[in-house]
């Protein structure tokens, strides 16, 4: 009878090494470290610069594993967009970077799957909330005035032609 066991961990897209957190994690259970981090890293890609949730399966028995990766944080997500570094330490005075509106829908649609929101205006307006936190301006403007715009319908074309 095979035994499945699993390895979370956060690592960097497109970075994993067979040094800890992962080497150690996945040595005891015999599987092939290099090939999981490899599998990691082509998976993770697409996150270079952010951290990202994986989770690892290792079928014990055969040493064959699966690889499932999650979605990175919102506010890394942001980060990246804007080329920063990260979000500001005092975001109501210091504004660390301006995010276009339609930089905020993309990362609403990478989350979409992931937030409680019920349709993407509501998922952009969350994304918004996370830009009023780190201090990011949002086209220029306070992130909650550009979800005042949202509800009134200034950004309609855009999030419609998105959906």
């Amino acid at each position: 009878m095979s035994q499945n066991k699993v390895v979370e961990s956060l690592v960097n897209g497109g970075q994993a090494t067979a040094g800890p957190p992962l080497g150690p994690a996945l040595g005891p259970f015999g599987v092939n470290v290099l090939a999981v981090v490899n599998k990691i890293n082509e998976m993770t890609n697409q996150y270079a610069g952010m951290k990202v949730p994986v989770k690892i399966i290792v079928d014990t028995e055969t040493k064959s594993f699966e690889v499932s990766v999650g979605i990175p944080t919102t506010s890394a997500l942001i980060v990246s967009e804007l080329g920063v570094k990260k979000g500001s330490g005092t975001p109501n005075t210091e504004k660390v970077g301006d995010l276009p509106i339609t930089k905020a829908i993309k990362i609403a649609k990478i989350k979409q799957s992931k937030i409680l929101a019920k349709n993407l205006k509501n998922a952009v307006k969350e994304i918004l909330g996370s830009c009023v936190s780190m201090g990011v301006l949002v086209e220029g403007k306070d992130p909650r005035q550009v979800q005042k715009e949202i509800d009134q319908g200034n950004y309609n074309e855009l999030l419609e032609k998105e959906d």
